[in-house]
C-alpha cells in the first residue's frame, strides 16, 4: 500500500496512519482531537526494559527466556505453569531443554502469555515481518524528522514520526515490547514532542509537553545517561513552553548534571536562561549565561544551541525577563553571526523587536515583528505568530498585530481546514 496524501493540507502521510488526515492539521482542528493518544506502558514493558530481560530476549532460546521470566518476576515454576496453562513437569521440561516446542501455535501461545514479540520465539508472519523492517529503518526516520524539523520543516516531522509512533504505542499497550523497540518508542516520543512543541499553537503545546514527558519516563530505565540527559533538556524546555518555568528548571538542572559534552551542556544551559529569565531569577539567568559563555569560548560551535547567535538571543530576552532593559538596548545592535535554523532567526526577530521597543526605536521594532510574522507564516509556525502579536499589541502597532492575526488565521487554516 502506498502512502497517501492529507485530505486537509496534501501533504504526505504514512502507509500506517488511519486517519485521513495528518496529525498535525487533526491537532488543529476545531474538533479539539488530540494528535495522539498515549497510551500508558504497561507492567511488562518495564520489566522486559531490565538489562537481564533483554539479554535473555537476544538469545532467542525459549529455555532462558523462562527462566529470566520467572527470576525477574520472582515466580514459581508452579505460577508460570499456570500462567502458560501447562503442567509444572511440562514447564520444567521446557526450561531444561527437554522438551522442545516446534509447532508455531504453541509458541505463538507463550509468546503472548508472556508478552513477548512472536519472533522471539521464532515466529514470523507477515504482520512481525512488517514490524521488524519498521524497528530495522525506525532509527533513520526519527533522525530524518529530526532533521527536517531544524530546517523548518516542522509539520513534515510531525508527519513522518506520528505512523511509527502510534504503532510502537500499540504495540507496547498489547505488552508486545522488547528493549530495543521500547529505545526507539523514548527516541520516537522526544522527538514528536519537540517537532509538535515547534508546530503547534499556544494553547496546544501542553501536548508537546506530555509527549517529551513520557520519553522521559522510558529513559529513566534505560540506563543510558546521555540519552537521559536529552530527554531531560528537551521536556524542560517544552515544560516552559507551556508555561511551567519552575518545573522546567528542575529538569533542566538534571540535565545538566548527568551532561559531560559541552554541546550537550550548553543547549542545557540556553534552554536554563530562558526558563530563568521567564522567572526573573536574575541569580539563576546570570550563572547559566556565564556558564554558557565559558563553555561557548572553549569549544567550538555545535548544534542549534550552541553557537554566538543563540547566546545573544538568550541574553537579549534574558536581560529584558529580568528587568536590565538599557543592558539589553546596548547589546542589540550588536550582530553575532547567522541561525542553526529557521525558527531561532523567528524568535531573535520578535526578542529583537521587543527591544527595540524600549529602545523607542519604532521603525527598526515594526520591521523585526514584520519579518517574524513573514517567516512564521513561511514556516506554518502559529505559536511564533502568536508571540509577535503579543509583542506588537503590546507595543501599540495595531496595525502590525492585525496584519499577525490574518497570518495567524492563514497558518491555522493550511494547518486544519478540511
Amino acid at each position: 500500500m502506498a502512502d497517501s496524501r492529507c485530505q486537509a493540507c496534501g501533504v504526505t502521510i504514512s502507509r500506517y496512519a488511519e486517519n485521513p488526515v495528518c496529525p498535525t492539521c487533526a491537532t488543529n482542528s476545531n474538533v479539539g482531537r488530540s494528535v495522539v493518544r498515549a497510551t500508558p506502558i504497561a507492567s511488562a514493558v518495564w520489566l522486559w526494559a531490565t538489562p537481564e530481560a533483554a539479554t535473555a530476549i537476544a538469545t532467542r532460546d525459549l529455555p532462558t527466556i523462562l527462566r529470566a521470566y520467572r527470576r525477574i518476576n520472582g515466580a514459581s515454576q508452579v505460577a508460570l505453569a499456570d500462567l502458560l496453562g501447562y503442567d509444572k513437569s511440562y514447564v520444567s521440561m521446557l526450561e531444561t531443554g527437554r522438551r522442545v516446542i516446534s509447532d508455531v501455535g504453541t509458541r505463538r501461545h507463550i509468546a503472548a502469555r508472556l508478552a513477548l514479540p512472536a519472533h522471539v520465539l521464532g515466529v514470523t508472519d507477515v504482520d512481525d515481518a512488517e514490524y521488524r523492517a519498521m524497528l530495522q529503518f525506525g532509527d533513520s526516520t526519527v533522525r530524518l524528522a529530526e532533521i527536517a524539523r531544524q530546517a523548518g520543516r516542522a509539520v513534515e516531522a510531525v508527519n513522518e514520526l506520528w505512523p511509527l509512533v502510534a504503532r510502537l504505542e500499540a504495540r507496547a499497550s498489547e505488552e508486545h515490547m522488547e528493549r530495543d523497540s521500547l529505545v526507539l518508542l523514548a527516541q520516537a516520543r522526544v522527538a514528536l514532542g519537540v517537532s509538535l512543541g515547534t508546530v503547534l499553537p499556544e494553547e496546544r503545546l501542553s501536548s508537546a509537553a506530555r509527549w517529551t514527558g513520557q520519553a522521559v519516563k522510558i529513559a529513566a530505565y534505560l540506563e543510558d545517561s546521555h540519552f537521559y540527559a536529552h530527554t531531560l533538556r528537551m521536556h524542560g524546555n517544552e515544560l516552559r513552553k507551556a508555561g511551567h518555568p519552575g518545573a522546567a528548571v528542575a529538569r533542566l538542572d538534571h540535565s545538566l548534571r548527568l551532561s559531560s559534552d559541552p554541546a550537550d551542556q550548553g543547549g542545557s544551559l540556553a534552554f536554563m536562561c530562558r526558563a530563568a529569565g521567564e522567572l526573573g531569577d536574575t541569580e539563576r539567568f546570570d550563572l547559566a549565561l556565564s556558564a554558557y559563555r565559558d563553555l561557548l569560548d572553549q569549544n567550538a560551535c555545535s548544534g542549534l544551541l550552541f553557537q554566538p547567535f543563540t547566546l545573544r538571543e538568550i541574553e537579549l530576552r534574558g536581560l529584558m525577563g529580568t528587568g536590565r532593559v538599557a543592558e539589553a538596548c546596548q547589546l542589540v545592535y550588536r550582530q553575532a553571526g547567522s541561525p542553526a535554523a529557521p525558527q531561532w532567526y523567528i524568535i531573535e526577530r520578535v526578542t529583537t523587536g521587543e527591544v527595540l521597543v524600549a529602545n523607542r526605536d519604532a521603525e527598526g521594532a515594526a520591521d523585526a515583528f514584520a519579518e517574524a510574522i513573514r517567516s512564521a507564516e513561511r514556516h506554518r509556525l502559529p505559536h511564533q505568530i502568536q508571540r509577535a502579536i503579543r509583542a506588537t499589541t503590546k507595543a501599540g502597532m495595531l496595525d502590525l498585530a492585525d496584519e499577525g492575526m490574518t497570518a495567524l488565521q492563514r497558518t491555522r487554516s493550511s494547518l486544519a481546514a478540511r
